[in-house]
């Protein structure tokens, strides 16, 4: 039976008729590429912006999702407020750039401190390494070292759906180049399908 409302659901969502909503936050440090991301993901563009000072909802379509997505900023003092927004929210995509190792250890601070928050504990996290097209950006394997996100629930998100496990996994990408992300969002959206 679950199987007729699935297949139903997903005829609707074909010709626009049905979506399903979802909470993601769009977190990282400053200058990471939250807010590139998130008028990508809007408006198909790439384009240079000012530093998020204010937090910022963008309502997106992807597939059969419609996505409530918040830009929270990542200086110091607006990280203060992440916090306000843990209320039910389905997933996460946390940023880091991939070509800024000197802030390595502060990204990988404050990823450690969303992952241990007890509001956030079973909440999917897609963790994308940006800025890949630049000379200096490390390897895939040196950025999951460096944050310490050694062991992750794998890329095929249909064999962790109901591992039981938290999903969280690293995706390497870049945003100027168009590459890398989508298979990211393509994973988290499996399991905010799924929620």
């Amino acid at each position: 039976m679950s199987f007729l409302f699935s297949w139903m659901y997903d005829v609707l969502a074909y010709f626009g008729l049905y979506y399903k909503d979802a909470k993601v936050l769009f977190l990282g440090l400053d200058g990471a590429g939250k807010t590139t991301l998130l008028r990508l993901l809007k408006t198909g563009k790439v384009g240079a912006f000012d530093p998020t000072i204010y937090a910022g909802k963008e309502e997106l379509v992807h597939g059969s999702l419609k996505i409530e997505a918040h830009d929270l900023g990542g200086h110091v003092g607006v990280r203060r407020v992440w916090k306000d927004y843990f209320h039910e929210v389905d997933g996460v995509v946390f940023i880091v750039d991939a070509a800024d190792r000197g802030r390595f250890p502060e990204a990988r601070g404050v990823l450690e401190e969303l992952l241990s928050n007890e509001r956030m504990a079973s909440v999917p996290f897609l963790i994308l390494g940006n800025k890949i097209d630049r000379p200096e950006a490390c390897p895939e394997g040196e950025l999951r070292t460096a944050l310490n996100i050694i062991e992750t629930t794998g890329k095929d998100a249909s064999s962790t759906l109901s591992s039981g496990v938290r999903p969280l996994e690293l995706f390497m990408c870049s945003l100027t180049s168009r590459m890398g992300y989508d298979k990211g969002i393509e994973w988290l959206s499996t399991f905010l399908k799924s929620a």
